[in-house]
């Protein structure tokens, strides 16, 4: 780490500064007020504490900086640059820019160091929590007496928005009671945000709030002197069972005269007069986007950052030789492979699945698929937000994760949706685990943002989302979704899957702990689901999202179904064969896969002059898409009564469905047909 002397220290907080209110003004976008506030916090952190190679943003024992104000970017991005990432200034000088390596909020795998995307505030917070209980779990699990190879810090900034946001709340909660002692927030307390000043809407006790939930809090400290933030993050890292909060009272846009403490500088370049003022002002003689040699130099973190990653590397290298399966294990984990055999296996447990199966719930179809892959996959971490025993999200010997103990595969999150889908995030993030949690699907509204953010940052998060229909019955439309799998289906890079059975199930967790990339939303029911016969080709087309489950010769129309809908659909299917016409079914249990599927495909499930009828449980326009001359499905919200009652009445029936494709066969096509 950096050691600047009292001499420099302004000098390191001015160059930050500098680049900032130049990139925003050469934009014409963006906000300056932030990262000029905050620049001695930066400079404090990252030249005494921050444990990091910027030669190698993926060293995985790195500490890990999160900027949960991501509007403050630019200070972030000056941080990268000065301190040797790969982010020359041409990038800066490009910043918001189309292409660049600086957009207007970070973006994780985008800009070398970014360690997650932030802009929706409080998320980012929220992320840092996950992985900072990620480390701890690693920890517990790998480290040996005398081999300390997983041993990090977590570091956040955040701002008065970040704790506006409720999810702040579930966050710093969690936080507390998982005792996550290398896990510190800087807040920039400076009293601004876009409408102004802050009292007369955020007049929060923030230091009882988090003394409350079990922080370590300190501070008020002055957030302009280096020394004094210096000495507030040594008392945080001597923080052996809680988290720390700091405290630090700042100015926002310091530096400039006319905008300095005023929300004018939050979310607005300062125009070239108050630039050159503000440079006047700083003593600041350096050309915009230029940093004097000297300063740059005591910025650059390259050899302390390869001495930081080599005294690691030779304590890593004696834990390979004492433990060498634990080392590759780890090495595993990290990288994101998954084992060698597991594949393999995976192929023989769905075969067994199809063979074996039973009339259950999909959601027990998760948790038998989950019994499968957890024995397997030592990196599976599962949870519920306070429905384990309705989500079904445990397994034998799983075990809880507890603050203050070892161990542990599935976490109570308590009554926190969005906390949840967050902290995964930052799970996936920090690397080591594949999270899933679980809740009923139309809470998935609480935790969307976080759905969609682990969908843009390309994070293998599983959202087990059950209760998935009106068929759940008595708890009635509140909890009845109804709209969300269409809604879930709008995100994109988001695997939504609506199996129908449990061999579906278990294909549907297959793909998606298999895909490195992408989230995954499995929409499982309450009620019980028979089990469909197939060919092992049939078992196979599963993979590809939507298939022929059951055909007819020269069919006269397609029912196209999925998740519990199928069941029905193989009923109409029978009372159709005694009436003497073919009707051909198929199962969707994902769209967005069998979106991604070759025409050729796509056209041989769904012929183009094949009448077809979908039938889901759910608002119907989504399947006009699909070539649906009709649809079977509900536009309005559920009622309270037993599920079975409550399908009878909204027309869920195989003489309703059978009667609803007769009708279709031979007559004018129809945008849809839907239960009102």
């Amino acid at each position: 780490m950096l050691r600047p002397d009292n001499g420099q220290r302004n000098e390191l907080a001015n160059a930050l500064r500098a680049l900032a209110m130049d990139a925003v003004q050469q934009a014409n976008s963006g906000h300056p007020g932030a990262p000029m506030g905050m620049a001695e916090m930066a400079v404090a952190l990252w030249t005494r504490h921050l444990r990091h190679n910027p030669a190698d943003p993926q060293w995985w024992d790195r500490d890990r900086f999160v900027l949960s104000n991501g509007h403050a970017s630019m200070l972030l991005y000056a941080l990268l640059h000065l301190t040797g990432y790969d982010l020359p200034i041409e990038q800066l000088q490009r910043f918001r820019q189309r292409g660049s390596l600086t957009p207007g909020h970070p973006e994780v795998d985008h800009t070398p160091g970014v360690e997650t995307t932030t802009g929706p505030l409080g998320q980012g917070l929220t992320n840092a929590v996950g992985m900072a209980l990620a480390e701890k779990l690693l920890a517990d699990e790998f480290n040996r007496p005398g081999h300390t190879v997983v041993d990090h810090r977590t570091w956040v900034f955040l701002g008065d928005g970040c704790l506006m946001e409720g999810i702040s709340q579930e966050a710093i909660s969690l936080a507390g009671v998982w005792k996550l002692a290398k896990l510190t927030a800087l807040y920039d307390d400076n009293g601004i945000s876009i409408d102004g000043a802050v009292p007369s809407w955020f007049a929060d006790d923030t230091a009882g709030r988090f003394a409350a939930c079990g922080w370590n809090v300190v501070g008020p400290v002055d957030g302009h002197d280096v020394a004094a933030l210096d000495e507030a993050l040594r008392e945080a890292r001597a923080s052996s069972d809680r988290p720390t909060l700091v405290i630090c009272r700042t100015t926002i846009g310091k530096g400039s005269p006319a905008r300095a403490g005023t929300a004018k500088s939050h979310g607005e370049p300062l125009g070239k007069e108050e630039i050159a003022a503000t440079r006047a002002a700083l003593g600041w003689p350096a050309a915009p986007f230029e940093v004097p040699a000297d300063i740059a130099a005591a910025w650059n973190a390259r050899a302390a950052g390869a001495d930081a990653q080599g005294a690691w590397r030779a304590g890593w290298e004696a834990y390979r030789s004492a433990f060498p399966a634990e080392a590759a294990e780890l090495e595993r984990r990290m990288s994101g492979q998954l084992p060698r055999d597991f594949e393999g296996d995976l192929q023989g447990w769905i075969a067994e699945a199809q063979l074996k199966a039973d009339t259950v719930a999909s959601r027990k179809a998760s948790q038998k698929s989950i019994a499968r892959l957890a024995p397997a996959l030592p990196e599976l971490l599962g949870g519920s937000a306070d429905l384990t025993g309705s989500n079904l999200t445990d397994w034998p010997g799983c075990g809880a994760v507890r603050g203050g103990e070892s161990g542990g595969r599935h976490i109570n999150y308590g009554v926190r949706e969005f906390g949840m889908a967050a902290i995964m995030n930052g799970i996936a993030l920090h690397g080591g685990f594949i999270p899933f949690g679980g809740t009923f699907m139309t809470f998935s509204d609480y935790s969307r943002n976080a759905i969609r953010m682990a969908a843009l940052m390309n994070r293998r998060v599983i959202h087990v989302l059950t209760h998935d229909s009106i068929g759940l019955g008595e708890d009635g439309p509140t909890h009845q979704p109804v709209e969300h799998a269409a809604s879930l289906r709008l995100i994109p890079n988001l695997d939504v899957w609506r199996p129908c059975d449990e061999a579906e199930t278990l294909v549907a967790w297959g793909s998606a702990v298999t895909q490195p990339r992408r989230p995954s939303a499995l929409l499982l029911s309450r009620q019980n689901l028979p089990a469909q016969t197939r060919t092992p080709e049939q078992t196979a087309a599963i993979w590809r999202g939507g298939y022929v489950l059951s055909d007819r010769p020269q069919p006269r129309a397609a029912i196209l179904a999925t998740g519990s809908e199928v069941g029905l659909a193989m009923a109409a299917q029978a009372l159709l064969d005694a009436r003497g016409l073919p009707v051909r079914v198929v199962s969707m249990p994902s769209t967005s896969v069998f979106d991604r599927q070759e025409r050729a495909w796509r056209d041989a499930v769904l012929p183009r002059d094949l009448p077809s009828v979908a039938v889901e449980a759910g608002v119907s326009k989504l399947w006009a898409s699909y070539g649906c001359t009709a649809v079977l499905g509900i536009d309005r919200y559920g009622e309270s009564a037993p599920g079975p009652e409550l399908m009878k009445a909204f027309g869920f029936t195989p003489e309703h469905l059978a009667e609803l494709v007769a009708g279709e066969v031979g007559s004018e096509p129809q945008i849809e047909r839907s239960s009102n």
